[in-house]
Order: C-alpha cells, then structure tokens, then sequence
C-alpha cells in the first residue's frame, strides 16, 4: 500500500494537468475573449458588487468573464495559485485585486511576462507591470472619515481605530488617511489605540472587544472596512456603548446600513466595487483593441449619513445598480 501511494499521487496530479490544458484548449478554440477577475475574497457582498460590474461589461462587449478568488482574505497563496492557473490557461487578459501589496508583486510580474495586460482593481501592488489601476482614492476616504469625527466629536475627545491586515494597501491607506488627518487637524482628538481586526468578521469583533475592555473612556471608534465595521459594531452592541461611542465605518455592507439608519452608527465611507469590477474588464479590453488605457481610474468615494441616505443619488450607489 505504502508503495502505491507514490504513484497515487503522481496519477492524481497528471490527471489535474491534463484537466488544466483540456480546458485551456477549450477555451482558446472558442475564439471567444476571456477575462479573468479575480478578487481578495468571495464572501462579502462587496466582492459580489464587483462580480456584477465585472459581468455587465463582459455581457456588453460579448466576453467570457471567469470569476474565482480565495475563501479567505488572508490566503495569500490561493491567490497567487489562481492568477497562476488562469496563466496556464492563456486567458485574454486578467482584473486582479490583490491581497497584499508586496507578495503579490512577482505574480502580476509573471502576468506582464506572459503576455497577458493586467487591471489592477480595489488594492494597489508594488509594482507598475500593469495596464490600470481603477479603485477609490482610499487615503481620501481615510480623510473624509477623519473630518466627519472632528465634527461629530466638536474637535475633542478619545478614539480607537480598528484596523484590517497588514499588506493591504487601500486599507493601509484608509488608515493613513485617518490618522494623518487627526494628527494634524484635530489636535483636541487623541488616537488612544488601534488593532487589526483581520480579516473576518469574528477576528474583529474579538479585536475590538478586546480594544473596548482596555479602554474604558471612548468618545469615537473607526472602522477601515465592512468586516472590521460589521465586528465593531457587534462589539460596541455586546458592551452597550453604542450611544456613548460615536462610530464612522468603511463600506456598505447591509448590516452596516442597518445600523447607520438605526443610529447606532454615525455614518459610512463608502465605495463603488460595481465601478471598479465594470472599468477593469472595460481597461483590459481597450488594451487588447489597441486603445490608450488611463493608468489611474478613480471609482469615487462618498460620505453617507442619516441625513443623505434618502438622496437618489446615494440610493443608487448602495444598490450598486
């Protein structure tokens, strides 16, 4: 038994290769453009946002979209083995969000080097083998998140800032943003502490739990996107703070929204994932057509409170079309 596991094994993995060219052939014969989007992750309704913008502009020009990304935000390897499997299959052209800024670099490298033009969407990378960029200006958002606590706090008082994982440029950015702007425009406002929440919604509510039993004197809380905003939320709900801490969050995950209209949340920095998805598949097929391509598309970025949640303007972008 022992001596055939070996070639077990070796059967198995001949067998996923031929799998893998089988459909590359396939695909190739079709004729048919193929784009692959690829995000951080597949459960938020963030991700799905983006997966219809991807999808619309692949329904408008006629293209194959494949959609496949990790289970986990954290797992950076089964990113990378994805982006290297779509290589292997030759597609058109590839829209990547990637994980971490740095470790991705040698993946989107190896797609330049294939041949393959390469849209960069939601998260930057540290390297400038791609074709654009299309995201929200985060350190923006981290700004505007600042000045609304300046101006919910009248300029004084303690907070926290729950962060995401290290790596992640637009949530580093995010961050930035916020604590720059704090620093340097509201001198009354003191940043007491911060911790990653990571990148579930579990590991965020136990970070800020964790944030809230050590600090015990708050006036705010920020929150750098949905799965450290929905756990900062259960967090401030589990300890009864939600009136006593003023909250300004990231995205716009319906639990969020929820509280936002509830008064349990101040207001959200939001996004356009539906943007990012559609002028990523659009970037990647003005290369192939031969066409300039913008190196920087900036998706938008907006403040939504109480107050302007019924504009329909707002409406439309929470709906995300």
């Amino acid at each position: 038994m022992k001596k055939a596991l070996p070639v077990i094994i070796v059967l198995v993995a001949a067998a996923i290769i031929f799998i893998v060219i089988g459909l590359a052939n396939k695909d190739r014969q079709s004729g048919q453009r193929r784009i692959a989007v690829i995000p951080k992750g597949t459960t938020h309704i963030f991700w799905q946002s983006v997966r219809r913008g991807a999808q619309k502009a692949g329904a408008e020009a006629g293209v194959k979209i494949f959609w496949n990304g990790p289970k986990r935000e954290s797992d950076r390897e089964e990113q990378i083995q994805i982006v290297e499997d779509f290589i292997v299959r030759k597609v058109s052209g590839i829209v990547l969000a990637p994980l971490d800024s740095k470790a991705l670099v040698p993946t989107v490298e190896k797609i330049f080097e294939a041949g393959i033009p390469c849209a960069i969407i939601d998260s930057g990378i540290d390297t400038d083998k791609y074709i654009s960029f299309a995201a929200t200006d985060n350190y923006l958002g981290g700004v505007i998140a600042a000045r609304r606590m300046g101006k919910i706090l009248n300029g004084e008082g303690k907070i926290i800032v729950v962060k995401y994982v290290p790596g992640s440029a637009s949530t580093t950015n995010r961050e930035d943003g916020f604590i720059d702007t704090i620093e340097k425009q509201f001198p009354g406002i003191e940043i007491v502490d911060a911790k990653y929440g990571m990148d579930t919604v579990e590991t965020a509510l136990q970070a800020t739990e964790d944030l809230l039993t050590k600090n015990t004197k708050l006036d705010g809380l920020y929150a750098c996107n949905a799965s450290t905003a929905v756990g900062a939320l259960q967090a401030l709900r589990s300890q009864g703070r939600t009136e006593k801490i003023k909250m300004v969050g990231f995205d716009a995950e319906k639990a969020l929204v929820d509280g936002l209209k509830s008064g349990e949340i101040d207001s959200l920095v939001v996004q356009n994932p539906f943007k990012m998805g559609y002028e990523g598949v659009r970037a990647v097929l003005a290369k192939l057509d031969g066409k300039e391509v913008p190196k920087r598309i900036d998706t938008g970025v907006e403040l939504i409170t109480r107050e302007n949640l019924a504009q329909p303007r707002i409406k439309s972008l929470l709906n995300l079309q």
